[in-house]
């Protein structure tokens, strides 16, 4: 049987020190520290609700991070 593949190690990062940030920088920042994908999104965007381990999310307002969350 084929091992069971192991998903993605998640940077040791708080989402809490995005925020505020202008969007361009904390995603920089995020890709800099080992983040192998990073979304963008309205505040209010309608998502669906997976968690992709390895995926950091950031809800951006007028270019800045107003909300971040690993998946």
């Amino acid at each position: 049987m084929a091992p069971i593949p192991r998903p993605p190690r998640t940077p040791d990062d708080s989402p809490e020190e995005y925020v505020g940030l202008d969007a361009d920088a904390a995603e920089r920042r995020a890709h800099g520290r080992g983040w192998p994908r990073v979304r963008r999104l309205a505040p209010d965007a309608i998502i669906t609700m997976e968690h992709m381990p390895g995926r950091l999310n950031l809800a951006v307002r007028d270019g800045r991070v107003v909300r971040c969350w690993h998946g």
